[in-house]
């Protein structure tokens, strides 16, 4: 069986007519009935039932057909994409990403890419994801690991969720709370809160606010921070609590620990692309993403 069978099969199986596919095709009839017939023969099943009256699908031809139509549609972007490339329509593919917040995905992802189309440069950029933002509207990136989704749809751009992290409490390690091993988030309401600031991280202070308002207290904020690690500096001279991806981690924090929190709490990790943006290597990619995405949550 190859695509030209497939091809025979969806003309017919559209039409419910081979007088109508072949004349689609610019075949000859007969030699479009043997065709389909060959293709029946080969994978054992019926596909159409034929009558002097009509031609009709099985269930069988039912789900061939879908499956049949997404084969050549993957078929169709595999030539177009090998063809962009050919002509080095597309020669490089712009990220955006928060170095201290790294991203697994990150590495996995673009050795994934890289195998599949070896001839597209990658250039990497540590930002904010509020520079990230102002990156994909100019042009200068074409995607971003930006993280909330409502600083995202604010902005109307494409965007698709890929991951999940817990949130803990950054804490200073002298304080009475941070001797426990989890800490209910209500006990924070008499500290005062570092935060991230909004043009650095978008969506961050109402994300916070919305998180301690569900469980009654509305968070005081003693200041806004532009980096993370700012943040935890913060934290560690004593000036407050901060909420934080379990990544943050990763980064020295003397005199800080991080305690789970009670409820638990998940902030979720977008990625985020200009809508209209032509470029094949961007489509590939988000489809990496978001595969490996899946199947690492």
């Amino acid at each position: 069986m190859d695509l030209r069978h497939l091809r025979y099969f969806v003309a017919v199986a559209e039409a419910l007519s081979f007088t109508k596919g072949a004349e689609k095709l610019h075949l000859a009839q007969p030699s479009l009935t043997r065709q389909i017939r060959d293709l029946e023969d080969e994978i054992g099943v019926r596909l159409l039932d034929r009558t002097k009256q009509k031609v009709s699908l099985t269930d069988e031809g039912r789900a061939f057909l879908l499956d049949a139509k997404r084969v050549l549609s993957l078929a169709e972007e595999i030539v177009e994409s090998v063809q962009h490339l050919s002509r080095r329509e597309i020669t490089a593919l712009n990220i955006g990403y928060v170095a201290n917040l790294f991203y697994d995905l990150l590495p996995v992802t673009l050795a994934s890419f890289q195998r599949s189309y070896p001839t597209v440069s990658i250039n990497l950029f540590d930002m904010t994801c509020g520079d990230q933002f102002h990156a994909i509207e100019d042009g200068r990136i074409d995607l971003g690991f930006v993280g909330l989704r409502e600083a995202i749809e604010q902005r109307g751009l494409e965007f698709r969720s890929i991951a999940s992290y817990n949130v803990v409490a950054a804490l200073p390690k002298n304080h009475p709370v941070a001797s426990k091993p989890m800490v209910k988030l209500k006990e924070l309401e008499p500290m005062f809160f570092i935060g991230m600031s909004e043009s650095s991280y978008p969506g961050y202070r109402d994300w916070l606010t919305g998180t301690c308002q569900r469980v009654g207290f509305s968070p005081r904020v003693l200041q806004d921070a532009d980096i993370e690690r700012t943040v935890i500096q913060s934290v560690a001279a004593g000036l407050g609590v901060a909420l934080l991806p379990e990544q943050v981690k990763k980064l020295p924090h003397e005199s800080v620990v991080f305690r789970p929190l009670k409820p638990a709490v998940e902030t979720e990790s977008c990625i985020a692309w200009k809508p209209g943006n032509p470029s094949t290597a961007l489509k590939a990619y988000v489809e990496i993403v978001s595969e490996l995405g899946r199947s690492m949550r």
